[in-house]
């Protein structure tokens, strides 16, 4: 296994404590995504983005109206896929 690789091999023990660290991590990175997009893009960034365009509307109007909610689904959607491997990974299957 390479460096920064994720082993993502079942295991048959119980590794609570590991499964609460990936679990905090995961949560602490996406939930950093979604400030970013949300609070940064629409409202920190705004001006600078607002010189570019997506469909005539400003950018950093799109990411406030349309772009944070389309980021924050697909937050969702990796939320779900990536605490699904780790409980296979740590054996917290239900």
């Amino acid at each position: 296994m390479q460096k920064g690789e994720v082993d993502l091999e079942p295991t048959n023990t119980h590794d609570a404590a590991g499964y609460w660290k990936a679990t905090l991590r995961l949560t602490i990175s996406l939930l950093v995504v979604w400030f970013l997009v949300s609070y940064g893009a629409g409202i920190i960034f705004r001006e600078a983005l607002d010189n570019f365009s997506i469909g005539g509307a400003p950018l950093g109007f799109w990411f406030a109206q349309n772009g944070a909610i389309y980021v924050f689904l697909a937050l969702i959607v990796v939320y779900c896929r990536k605490m699904t491997q780790y409980e296979k990974k740590f054996g917290i299957e239900g």
